[in-house]
């Protein structure tokens, strides 16, 4: 039975360095994760910085807004749960194995990401990620060939019309990366899962930290399992992988 593949969600959680920091990043591919996955947002003067949030509050106390700052402040904010704010350009330096799945959050970011990846020539190692089909379009318009996952908008339309919705999408979709249930509708069923298949995609789940829901999508051959927790991910899917008749 081919395991699902782990992907570190913001570079994992740890007890003594925050999310979305080079140590975080460091962490989860000394595990041997091929993929992390992390947010990309810009300063005022259009560095991209991997960044969930819109502002400070949460991460570090303060309230300014990331895109009203400009990098030299950023880089030296220290986050209370430890670390910093890595610049995107820096991750992909220093973790030169390693591919990113990037949540691009706002449609400030996707000239200045767009500019970064085809400065560093990093295409390869990216996947383009967002909630906003309209905002996939336009990276992938700008990025030909550089893979991405569907668009919420993209994923109901798979839903819908199953196969025969992936004629519409860009050539460059590789994967739907869906929750496991939308409200008290279930996303990630065996009929979803096949369909995707037929159609080419992968199918990554996120963010699932629940070691027995981790062994049943291993059952319903998702491709990926998108996570706060790698190392109990890989323990569960170790556990799987051991059972007999696999």
């Amino acid at each position: 039975m081919e395991l699902p593949e782990v992907i570190a969600h913001r570079g994992g959680l740890w007890e003594d360095v925050g999310e979305n920091t080079l140590e975080s990043f460091r962490r989860s591919a000394d595990l041997g994760l091929r993929w992390i996955e992390t947010d990309v947002r810009t300063s005022r003067d259009n560095v991209v910085y991997a960044c969930h949030d819109a502002d400070l509050r949460r991460l570090a106390g303060r309230p300014e807004r990331i895109r009203d700052l400009p990098a030299v402040e950023i880089d030296a904010v220290e986050l209370v749960s430890g670390g910093r704010i890595p610049r995107l350009s820096t991750i992909l330096e220093e973790l030169p194995d390693t591919c990113f799945n990037v949540d691009v959050k706002s449609d400030r970011a996707t000239a200045p990401m767009v500019r970064l990846v085809r400065r560093m020539q990093v295409g390869p190692r990216i996947r383009l990620a967002s909630f906003s089909t309209r905002r996939l379009a336009r990276l992938r318009s700008a990025l030909p060939g550089v893979r991405s996952s569907a668009g919420t908008a993209e994923v109901a339309q798979f839903m819908l019309a199953g196969a025969a919705a992936t004629a519409r999408f860009d050539p460059g979709l590789d994967s739907l990366q869906v929750p496991l249930r939308r409200g008290p509708l279930p996303v990630v069923t065996t009929r979803f899962v096949r369909g995707a298949h037929r159609a080419g995609l992968a199918v990554h789940v996120w963010t699932i930290n629940d070691p027995s829901i981790m062994r049943a999508l291993a059952g319903l051959h998702v491709d990926a399992i998108v996570t706060d927790y790698p190392e109990l991910a890989q323990r569960a899917l170790r556990r799987v992988g051991n059972e007999p008749g696999d």
